[in-house]
């Protein structure tokens, strides 16, 4: 049976969200709930893989991987293009996407000469078009 996820949770996974280090004690008072409550509910929902893990944020803009693009490509050769995104530094991710293009890659580089060459790399793969990012406005929201 489905795991029905209440207000309650939702509660302690936005709290989790902004703040993933944030301790049992802190959630228990914000949420007004014991210790061991918001201890067994955090367990259920990492069991029911609701929580699917814990992740640090970086400052790209501050180790030098300030320039966000967005490219569309489109290629015949998946394989090939997800094996050289996992390895390629520069993807922080990678979608296959619907539409004239099939892939959305997301790139961080540290400067427009760096992405010229990350494109460069891209050719053999087929026709992209990129799209930088001029200002992050929203990103990670809370979606509960």
């Amino acid at each position: 049976m489905d795991y029905l996820i209440d207000e309650m949770d939702k509660k302690i996974m936005a709290l989790l969200q902004h703040n993933a280090r944030k301790s049992i004690s802190q959630i228990s008072k914000e949420v007004s709930m014991s210790q061991p409550s918001v201890k067994e509910r955090i367990i259920k929902l990492e069991e029911k893989n609701i929580i699917s893990g814990y992740n640090t944020a970086y400052n790209l803009r501050v180790m030098n991987r300030g320039t966000t693009t967005f490219i569309l490509i489109k290629t015949e050769h998946c394989q090939e293009i997800t094996n050289f995104c996992e390895n390629a530094r520069e993807v922080t991710d990678l979608y296959r996407i619907s539409g004239e293009y099939n892939y959305l890659i997301k790139v961080q580089t540290s400067s427009i000469e760096e992405l010229a060459e990350f494109q460069d790399s891209l050719i053999k793969f087929g026709p992209s078009k990129s799209h930088i990012s001029l200002k992050n406005i929203l990103e990670n929201r809370v979606m509960l």
